[in-house]
């Protein structure tokens, strides 16, 4: 029996720091990395993909779904995902994986697939392995290395962080909406076209008789108004600002203003709730 090994990567910092982490201490491995693309990322995502793939020396495998976004948007009546139905999760990013590595345990083969959960994510559980062949290791968790460990790789590796981390909690769509308000600010400043392509779906979605908006209990519409962005700037200002009075400082890594975790600042678990798959 052949036994491949997978990596996915999100675009965000974990999955990169534990393919960097594998690499260094599992050489002998023949690890594939891959990336399941919903054609709806930030540009930033493809950059930093980019650059991680030229320092592992390694083709990253992208794994496209047979249909986009808004053609599962019309399947689901256009109503949004949310929370409580993340389809777009099971649509644009477990399906594809799966069909990838179903054609190995199709034939027999094992597979074990590499995840970035953390030994400080006691909260966070692996995905459920829905084959008795493919199998899941946590080697972060089993190995004791937590969020400032991952950073520690990042950095040592010279990659660094992800450029929409100066601004965004996460990697995954756009429109990902389990983003702060903050955000969505962000996002209309930087990549404005991305904002208007999320709030005409949102404009789609509520014209079908949804209730749920992408931000919550705010369609795009109103929260772009400049009154109402300036507002949510200057609450964000302020929380900033009581965090870092009330914050420890640690002279072995100075937090500036400017990198503040959102999901800390928030009261949030990493990542907001969102799924492991699309900002791990």
């Amino acid at each position: 029996m052949t036994t491949h090994h997978v990596l996915g990567l999100s675009g965000g910092k974990d999955s990169a720091a534990l393919a960097i982490y594998m690499r260094e201490n599992f050489p002998e491995l023949d690890i594939q990395y891959f990336f399941t693309d919903t054609g709806e990322e930030l540009p930033e995502v493809y950059e930093f993909l980019g650059k991680l793939e030229g320092l592992l020396g390694r083709k990253i495998n992208y794994l496209n779904p047979d249909r986009d976004f808004k053609f599962w948007l019309r399947h689901n009546g256009n109503f949004l995902p949310s929370p409580q139905t993340r389809w777009c999760t099971i649509k644009l990013k477990l399906q594809p994986f799966k069909a990838w590595v179903n054609e190995w345990l199709n034939k027999g083969d094992e597979v074990v697939s590499y995840v970035a959960i953390r030994a400080d994510e006691e909260h966070r559980d692996g995905m459920q392995s829905h084959h008795k062949n493919l199998k899941v290791k946590l080697p972060f968790r089993e190995n004791g290395l937590n969020k400032e460990d991952v950073l520690d790789i990042l950095e040592a590796s010279g990659l660094g962080l992800p450029k929409y981390y100066d601004w965004r909690s996460r990697s995954g769509c756009t429109f990902c909406f389990f983003q702060q308000k903050i955000e969505w600010v962000r996002l209309k400043e930087r990549h404005p076209e991305a904002f208007e392509n999320a709030k005409n779906m949102e404009k789609t979605a509520i014209d079908n008789g949804t209730r749920f908006t992408w931000s919550q209990n705010e369609p795009l519409a109103e929260l772009e108004k400049p009154e109402r962005m300036e507002q949510i700037k200057r609450d964000f200002e302020a929380r900033k600002q009581r965090e870092l009075a009330n914050r420890r400082i640690n002279p072995l890594r100075v937090c500036s203003s400017e990198n503040l975790d959102l999901d800390d600042l928030y009261l949030e678990d990493e990542g907001g709730g969102a799924c492991l798959v699309c900002h791990k």
